[in-house]
């Protein structure tokens, strides 16, 4: 039986070092669309569900949404995929940020925002809100902030609101 096994494995090993030595023979998919060009990362850009702006979190691994509101103050938050189009729930109560209107150290700590038709609780949510009288007034600043999603903590994450 060994000697039945040995040339027929000797005769399948020379078939693949055969085909393999062929160069020619290979096609290249290195350029094939695979639906989602990762390479190009630095190139393109996603957009705010919200018409807020983005902060990418990581290396395309997550973004956070801010939305300012000039004429009530407030500040809306929201924990995004790293494509910008699903929510993803943080197990927090507070997200908190270091805004710097003006040059001026300003701690901002914005509440989880419960919603009941998506499930989302304090605690549980993507949705986080805070209200200051100088973000009625204040439309550029720039800031940073820390955050954890799904085990992995972000630190001093820097994000820029307004243009």
């Amino acid at each position: 039986m060994i000697t039945l096994i040995r040339p027929t494995l000797a005769a399948l090993i020379l078939c693949v070092l055969t085909a393999c030595s062929k160069k020619s023979e290979h096609k290249d998919y290195s350029n094939v669309p695979t639906g989602h060009d990762h390479s190009a990362h630095a190139s393109h850009a996603h957009t705010a569900p919200h018409g807020g702006t983005l902060v990418e979190i990581g290396e395309h691994a997550y973004n956070l949404e801010l939305l300012r509101d000039a004429t009530t103050g407030k500040l809306t938050a929201w924990v995004l995929d790293g494509h910008a189009e699903n929510f993803v729930r943080i197990k927090t109560q507070t997200l908190e940020l270091v805004a710097m209107p003006g040059g001026k150290f300003t701690p901002l700590t914005l509440q989880a925002v419960a919603n009941p038709s998506t499930g989302e609780t304090g605690g549980d949510t993507s949705q986080f809100e805070v209200q200051a009288d100088w973000l009625k007034t204040t439309a550029n600043f720039s800031g940073i902030f820390t955050v954890e999603i799904k085990g992995t903590k972000f630190e001093k994450v820097e994000f820029h609101l307004g243009k």
